[in-house]
């Protein structure tokens, strides 16, 4: 018995040091979002807010960082999810070989990729236009890695090949396969790494930086000197809504789950 109160204060003690860690900053980002001083000084005001829509530079870098998320996520599941199924199915023999290529961008640091692929953006930037949306290629490549696990983990959880041999013994054709069997399958895994693209590419600054795009996070750095409650109050924006997608996702899961455990009842 003591031994198990011992563990749950010790818990409870290791718990309530994380919040703190965890929370505290935030705490401080939002007081002094819409304080613009120190802890419960001055009114509470949401100026530094509306400064992120009035200020036209920010408002395009936001709107742009947005449209490159979605772009970002809407090539890397193109991409991805049927590459990963195709494997599964039809070539297993490469799985690792598929594995090792997504998760190398783990082992490479961003700023080695921007040196990397700086001479193949000035192509791109020459067929495509200077446009900070093209960065979603080079987004893709930093995604590959969390989209992967994220994905690999939703299809393992289910008998793919089973799917896939019963769908087409009834003449469905590959594509039926991929996008009316096994993508209702792996909902969650993909929206998993939908929403870890997005919160990537709303963070990212180095490949932006250096490859002279006008995204939020280097709007954010830009003027965090001359407005740094305005700056705090976008990068505390962000956080909220990276959260709200994640707290999405768990809520789709366990209703997911729940509907599962009720059919098979």
């Amino acid at each position: 018995m003591n031994t198990g109160r011992g563990f749950r204060i010790v818990r409870g003690v290791l718990l309530a040091l994380f919040g703190v860690y965890f929370f505290l900053p935030l705490v401080s980002m939002a007081n002094y979002s819409v304080r613009g001083k120190g802890p419960l000084e001055g009114e509470i005001t949401f100026h530094y807010y509306a400064e992120l829509v009035r200020n036209e530079d920010l408002r395009s870098a936001i709107i742009s960082s947005l449209l490159l998320a979605v772009l970002t996520v809407v090539l890397m599941v193109v991409l991805l999810v049927p590459t990963m199924i195709w494997v599964r199915l039809r070539v297993p023999g490469v799985s690792r070989l598929v594995e090792f290529l997504c998760l190398l961008p783990l082992t490479v640091p961003p700023l080695v990729i921007v040196v990397g692929i700086s001479n193949v953006y000035t192509r791109v930037n020459y067929l495509l236009g200077d446009s900070p949306h093209v960065l979603a290629l080079a987004y893709v490549i930093l995604v590959l890695p969390y989209s992967y696990r994220s994905i690999d983990s939703a299809l393992r959880a289910i008998d793919v090949t089973t799917l896939a041999e019963a769908a087409r013994s009834l003449g469905a054709g590959w594509l039926t396969v991929i996008t009316r069997v096994v993508m209702p399958n792996i909902v969650s895994g993909v929206l998993g790494a939908a929403f870890i693209a997005i919160a990537l590419v709303l963070g990212e600054y180095v490949f932006a930086s250096l490859l002279h795009y006008d995204t939020m996070p280097v709007a954010l750095a830009a003027i965090y000197k001359s407005e740094t409650s305005t700056a705090i109050a976008g990068a505390f924006a962000s956080i909220v809504l990276i959260s709200l997608l994640l707290l999405a996702l768990s809520y789709f899961n366990r209703h997911k789950s729940t509907d599962l455990a009720g059919v098979s009842e």
